[in-house]
């Protein structure tokens, strides 16, 4: 069953090195990460003489079971959880991409999203390459077969200056573990330790899981190699204004995790207070529609002193169904995840607080559900502004056509979706509770303006209405 509950994050990568359990350590870190890829899941790991590789379609537990985890051996491992922002959703396209070349086996996966990925596919087909899948991670594995006679180490630099976009990625090969990021830093990657063994995460969320120490975030630029000799660091790009992506903060990443220095619960508590005093309401209650806005929420009812309450219930045991529902049940991929409580609904004045609003559809079906169980009255704030523009770095949003901002003011959201008053918040006060300079930040999705320059023939299919 397909949904729109909200957009989609690209995925989520996970490496060990040093640990005799490393595909165990990688099944947990792939568990933790689950919320930012739903579709394929794949370990890849290393005696640091063989490589042996397990990846399927669906849940990190629906993918891998203990007789597979125990069948792949090593000490070196890396992890992915996906969903397609680049390339269709098949087995072949699941990660992490394992290619042999040189005598040497590599393996990636990639978090981000290639905005030259088109311009290098065809110049490294000109020269004789040939595809096996349709992800632009594959193209970085290619500009490292092209240069690997000088070494991996070379062979990295040489593939990051030829790259653009947004990239956090892991790769191992029979002996190593890498971890690279873009040097705007759009996605989240960090470093952890366990016992002797080093950890790489999307979120610091996959190394509390597995009891890891936090030591850094991987630096925005660096390509940072481990192996027996311990860590080693090159930075090849000059300083470069960071753009980490907001909406990070806003949607993707769990609140248990810190990312870009901050902590996610901390900074959505943050952004319900500040939604609090830019738009004071009269209200019976405020309630978020879980578990989206839950810690917005908090912040909102903490700050304006309207009750909290849980108008509808998550029916948290809800999977992927392949039953579709007949024509009479209307609205069957809300209700089957959130079911309104009648009873504190009943005659009330609700503000809901929200951490966006994508397409509008979703919102629409869940306001008319509220209506239906009794609310008098119902407000929106948002914690964020209006996304008006596509994301090229990674985000399924792409294009104006499926935003509603883009096209509507906010006046005309509020009529389709069925509120009594919506409100967003203001870029300065969002800027203002997130607590970082405003030139950190990749603010696109809201103003139009893109760090990095995506391929023309993109950029003009994705502004399309």
């Amino acid at each position: 069953m397909t949904n729109d509950y909200g957009p989609r994050e690209s995925c989520g990568v996970f490496g060990v090195f040093g640990h005799d359990d490393a595909a165990k350590l990688t099944y947990f870190g792939l568990y933790a990460l689950q919320h930012r890829g739903q579709e394929s899941a794949g370990i890849v790991t290393s005696t640091g003489k063989s490589i042996r590789e397990h990846k399927g379609m669906g849940l990190v537990p629906e993918v891998f079971n203990e007789l597979i985890l125990n069948g792949l051996h090593g000490h070196i491992a890396i992890g992915h959880v996906r969903y397609s922002t680049t390339g269709s959703s098949i087995l072949k396209n699941a990660q992490p991409f394992v290619v042999s070349h040189a005598g040497k086996t590599i393996a990636i996966a990639h978090n981000g999203n290639l905005t030259n990925a088109g311009k290098l596919r065809v110049d490294v087909e000109k020269r004789g390459s040939i595809f096996q899948t349709t992800m632009d991670s594959e193209i970085i594995m290619h500009l490292l077969a092209r240069n690997i006679q000088g070494g991996m180490e070379e062979a990295m630099v040489k593939a990051v200056s030829e790259i653009q976009g947004a990239y956090s990625c892991v790769m191992m090969t029979e002996d190593k573990l890498m971890a690279f990021r873009d040097p705007n830093g759009f996605r989240p990657l960090c470093l952890g330790m366990l016992n002797s063994g080093y950890i790489v995460a999307s979120e610091t969320c996959a190394l509390d899981l597995i009891e890891a120490q936090y030591i850094r975030d991987i630096d925005p630029g660096e390509i940072l190699i481990i192996d027996q000799d311990g860590l080693r660091s090159i930075k090849p790009f000059a300083e470069r204004r960071k753009t980490f992506c907001i909406f990070e903060f806003i949607y993707f990443a769990r609140p248990d995790s810190n990312i870009f220095g901050q902590n996610v619960y901390a900074v959505r508590k943050r952004l319900g207070r500040r939604l609090a005093q830019e738009y004071p309401l009269d209200a019976d209650f405020a309630m978020p529609f879980p578990d989206s806005g839950n810690y917005a929420a908090i912040g909102f009812c903490h700050e304006s002193g309207i009750p909290l309450e849980m108008g509808v219930i998550r029916n948290h045991y809800v999977g992927r169904t392949f039953i579709e529902p007949t024509q009479s049940m209307r609205d069957f991929g809300v209700k089957v995840k959130l079911n309104p409580v009648r009873e504190i609904l009943n005659q009330k004045r609700v503000v809901i607080v929200e951490d966006s609003i994508i397409r509008g559809t979703t919102s629409k079906m869940r306001i008319k559900t509220l209506r239906e169980a009794g609310a008098k009255e119902v407000h929106m704030v948002v914690s964020c502004p209006p996304h008006r523009y596509p994301c090229y770095y990674g985000i399924d949003f792409p294009t104006k056509g499926e935003l509603i901002a883009s096209q509507h003011t906010v006046d005309e959201v509020k009529t389709f979706v069925g509120l009594d008053s919506l409100c967003y918040l203001s870029l300065p006060g969002m800027l203002e509770a997130i607590g970082l300079e405003q030139n950190s930040f990749c603010l696109a999705c809201f103003d139009g303006k893109y760090p990095i320059q995506p391929e023309e023939h993109i950029s003009k299919l994705c502004l399309e209405y």
